[in-house]
């Protein structure tokens, strides 16, 4: 079969939220590293940065629009309303998925190597279908980021997901393996764990994160949590298995307890405990409520799945390929 990867049409989605301070400077690397992968000849020259406008308050839009007028290397994807980051990046990727061979997704940020591009190319000219970025280091993090990051990925491979430990969103995918990703029909999105599902060939790039640019993250200790969160009860039953654990043991342990008073009381040597009756109240609370409290996110979910609203809806897009075309 002859190897026609050198000219493939490449795509770069780039999800934007209120990226205003960073896009100049974004669009400037990606100009000089796309440009020179076009004249040393591994991709064509319809390949695109397309940046995705995930409902921005500031003039992200206003810049996606004036770097697409002036270079057709740029394109645009303008959603309707800000409905966060993953479902803007796959709202990228799906637009994409129609016009080009391989796609690569990255944060505005500038903390992802542009320079990995090759060895993500390298990967994919081997038969990788899927190649994913990974930090080679968190020297640069805090001892609480790094405690944090090590938790969460942690904490989701024993709940059964399937995640590799520090990769985000850098990753390249190629089109048989978004045409793959399309089939994914869930509206609670986890593209970390859903891309592990597809299973083709696939291969890892480390690289070091740099820090970002300008502005500020869009992921604070907050968001992190109930994305972790999402990710764990999309793909994983097992905190509801926890529950019903759990309540064996305390059903094991109020039994032993009734044991125990039958006994005493047999033995003449029964007396009223406040103390032990209030800790007993509010440790069975407690379990009651945090059961129904997981039990109840997974009815949310089932709640949002059934209702199959859209995941996003695209306000605007702009690409000189699709101008051409029409002309």
């Amino acid at each position: 079969m002859e190897n026609t990867k050198s000219k493939d049409i490449l795509y770069i989605v780039v999800p934007c939220y209120n990226e205003e301070p960073v896009l100049g400077e974004t669009s400037s690397r990606l100009k000089v590293k796309m440009t020179a992968l076009i004249e040393a000849g591994r991709i064509s020259d319809k390949s695109r940065v397309l940046f995705v406008d995930d409902g921005s308050r500031d003039k992200t839009w206003e810049i996606i629009e004036g770097l697409h007028s002036s270079d057709s290397l740029f394109a645009g994807l303008k959603l309707s309303r800000n409905k966060g980051h993953q479902n803007a990046l796959l709202a990228g990727l799906m637009t994409a998925k129609e016009r080009a061979d391989v796609t690569v997704s990255m944060d505005a940020d500038l903390q992802d190597d542009i320079n990995a591009l090759d060895s993500f190319l390298d990967k994919y000219e081997d038969g990788c279908d899927i190649v994913y970025g990974v930090r080679s280091s968190r020297k640069k993090d805090t001892a609480f980021k790094r405690g944090t990051a090590n938790m969460f990925y942690n904490l989701m491979r024993l709940l059964g997901v399937d995640i590799i430990n520090n990769h985000a969103d850098y990753r390249l995918i190629s089109k048989r393996a978004l045409e793959a990703l399309s089939e994914y029909k869930e509206v609670n999105i986890f593209l970390r764990g859903i891309v592990r599902q597809i299973g083709f060939k696939s291969d890892v790039v480390y690289y070091e994160r740099s820090e970002r640019f300008a502005g500020e993250s869009k992921y604070p200790l907050k968001k992190m949590l109930s994305f972790a969160f999402d990710g764990i009860t999309s793909f994983s039953v097992k905190p509801i298995r926890m529950v019903t654990v759990v309540g064996f043991l305390v059903f094991l342990v109020s039994l032993g307890f009734i044991i125990y008073a039958i006994v005493q009381g047999l033995l003449g040597h029964s007396e009223a405990g406040w103390s032990s009756l209030f800790c007993s109240l509010w440790f069975l609370s407690g379990i009651q409520i945090m059961a129904i409290g997981i039990v109840g996110e997974y009815i949310g979910k089932i709640y949002t799945e059934v209702k199959a609203r859209p995941k996003y809806i695209i306000d605007k897009y702009i690409d000189q390929t699709d101008e051409n075309e029409k002309n």
